[in-house]
């Protein structure tokens, strides 16, 4: 299956409007967001269009255009999942509920359709065990927001035959996102390792009494966290020198945390009900107005960095 038509996306929270709206801008699909309950997709979807409208990225003419790809259904059955080319699942990250649901689509798809799952952690191989045809299913790991992120992580299952990988690589170039491969099917596939081995270091500094939170933030965010969107790890060591990078190494890893387990300190706020956004309080305390100020600069943020707006 290389012309991809029709795309069906299950699960209609955050994640799937999100998705939907980047397929969306490609002229060359249909697609139809699935939800067990009536629901209204649409106004976030145009919430998030007209973001992009107010900095001059797309006119109101586009608007109309990508919502026009859009329809919504209730019923599983439909013709559109009968149609789909593609399915991306983005249900909850609950490893039944995801091996169910492709059970279920896999009785009411075409034998050729490619099944897509949308996790930041769980196992595509796992995922696809109840399923006849595995070679069909692969990762794609969006990241949020999902129609501001650039990067979809396509992960091959032990199963996953190449032709899939490419063709669902392919689509995701064409509909504007950066797909990377990751080849073997591991836990927390390529970007979130990195990414919470960061926030392990970074909890544990907290933990020790080191700096507190939010000056670790400001080390981040003044220091190399300015200079990553242009020099990522591998390049920086090259610049810097291999003999340089094993050298820091030699001397620091003994040093840094290496814990099998959630930081003591985590386990601690998560006990109390200090769980972040959710309810105020986590590392720091965080009034509505600061949470707001919080989402909608990075909004801003990665809009002036993908669009120079």
């Amino acid at each position: 299956m290389e012309n991809i038509r029709n795309i069906l996306i299950c699960g209609s929270g955050m994640m799937g409007k999100g998705i939907a709206q980047i397929f969306s801008g490609n002229e060359d699909l249909r697609i139809t967001l699935y939800d067990v309950c009536e629901t209204d997709v649409f106004s976030a979807i145009k919430e998030n269009l007209l973001q992009l409208k107010i900095k001059g990225i797309i006119t109101q003419e586009d608007i109309k255009a990508r919502i026009s790809r859009l329809d919504f259904t209730t019923d599983i059955e439909s013709q559109a999942a009968k149609e789909a080319d593609l399915v991306v699942e983005c249900v909850f990250e609950d490893m039944e509920v995801k091996q169910n649901l492709f059970l279920q689509l896999e009785g009411i798809c075409r034998k050729d359709t490619i099944f897509c799952t949308n996790t930041s952690v769980m196992s595509p191989t796992e995922i696809a065990a109840k399923i006849q045809y595995k070679e069909r299913l692969v990762g794609t790991h969006f990241w949020n927001p999902a129609f501001l992120i650039p990067l979809v992580e396509v992960v091959k299952s032990d199963y996953t035959k190449d032709s899939v990988a490419e063709t669902v690589m392919s689509l995701l170039e064409k509909s504007g996102k950066k797909p990377v491969l990751c080849q073997k099917d591991v836990p927390g596939f390529i970007a979130n390792r990195m990414q919470h081995a960061l926030w392990r270091e970074a909890i544990y500094i907290v933990e020790q009494g080191i700096a507190d939170a939010k000056t670790v933030d400001e080390a981040v965010k003044y220091s190399f966290g300015l200079r990553l969107p242009r020099l990522a790890p591998m390049e920086n060591a090259d610049m810097v020198g291999i003999d340089l990078t094993y050298n820091i190494h030699d001397y620091i890893l003994k040093d840094l945390c290496d814990s099998k387990e959630p930081s003591p300190l985590l386990t601690e706020l998560k006990e109390k009900g200090d769980l972040g956004f959710k309810t105020g309080k986590g590392f720091e305390k965080w009034t509505p107005e600061a949470i707001e100020a919080s989402k909608t600069g990075l909004n801003e943020y990665l809009i002036k960095m993908i669009y120079g707006k």
